[in-house]
């Protein structure tokens, strides 16, 4: 057997052996836990995504971003995160300000942290707005005067967090609005958005995104001055088992074809 002959069978060999370990190859399971907001967006990226990474399947978990960063807390598998909100995402980055990660937590990757999007939190009304709320002003003054039914998210969610700033910029007790009936609350924002859908509620405070997936009318959306900016980070943690693929899902999150999806329904992307 000539060199050459050799050769094209060594190729071969090789060939066969590369082949047959991608046949092989364990399918990965990328597992992100995701602000329930994003729902929709991220379930219409998922298939995107995994039409072009054969053997890769993206599992979600939504849900409140305080739920979420405590599974990841107590051990639960996670390869991406991401929040609603800073406070969350910076109480499991040990890089954060201490006194925000007061547990000392170091759950994310470093250098893999972005500010992905940015939301609205939006007031929004059932079908036919039956109490003609069309405003944050309006919502305020039937508060005060107890004519009005008002679904906001639980403290611990930044929905509900957000809802609060609102409340201390137009000088509202929430306490004594919640001892007075007025206010309704949910674990999650689409727990309130569903709230608002049924009209169990005359208005609820929930993100613009969820408003549009909804079909719900917006008549107000609150400033920067009357609860800041609506920033949704993004990290991969540290405890992942598959950090290119992580990285690279993460990256695919910020491309043009997934900013289009989150522009659709109201998503600002920021990429920084």
């Amino acid at each position: 057997m000539n060199k050459l002959m050799k050769s094209i069978l060594s190729l071969l060999c090789v060939l066969m052996l590369c082949a047959g370990a991608a046949e092989t190859a364990e399918p990965v399971e990328l597992i992100v836990f995701a602000a329930a907001s994003m729902t929709e967006t991220l379930t219409e990226l998922k298939a995107v995504y995994e039409a072009e990474h054969p053997g890769v399947t993206i599992v979600y978990n939504f849900d409140s971003s305080g739920t979420l960063k405590t599974q990841i807390e107590n051990g639960a598998e996670c390869d991406v995160f991401i929040s609603a909100a800073p406070k969350q995402m910076n109480q499991l980055d040990k890089a954060a300000d201490p006194a925000v990660n007061t547990a000392g937590l170091d759950f994310v990757l470093q250098g893999t942290r972005i500010n992905l999007l940015e939301n609205k939190v939006a007031l929004a009304v059932p079908e036919g707005n039956p109490k003609g709320i069309d405003s944050y002003d309006s919502l305020v003054q039937r508060l005060r005067d107890g004519t009005v039914l008002l679904a906001m998210g639980n403290s611990d969610v930044p929905v509900g967090q957000y809802t609060q700033k609102i409340f201390a910029f137009y000088g509202l007790d929430e306490e004594a609005l919640a001892k007075s009936g007025v206010i309704t609350y949910g674990s999650n924002v689409k727990e309130v958005t569903t709230q608002v859908s049924e009209a169990a509620v005359d208005c609820g405070i929930i993100y613009a995104t969820d408003a549009f997936s909804a079909k719900l009318t917006v008549v107000d959306t609150a400033t920067k001055d009357m609860c800041g900016q609506v920033i949704y980070p993004a990290a991969v943690l540290n405890i992942t088992k598959h950090e290119d693929i992580a990285r690279d899902f993460l990256a695919f999150l910020t491309s043009e074809a997934a900013g289009a999806v989150f522009q659709a329904v109201g998503f600002s992307p920021l990429h920084e």
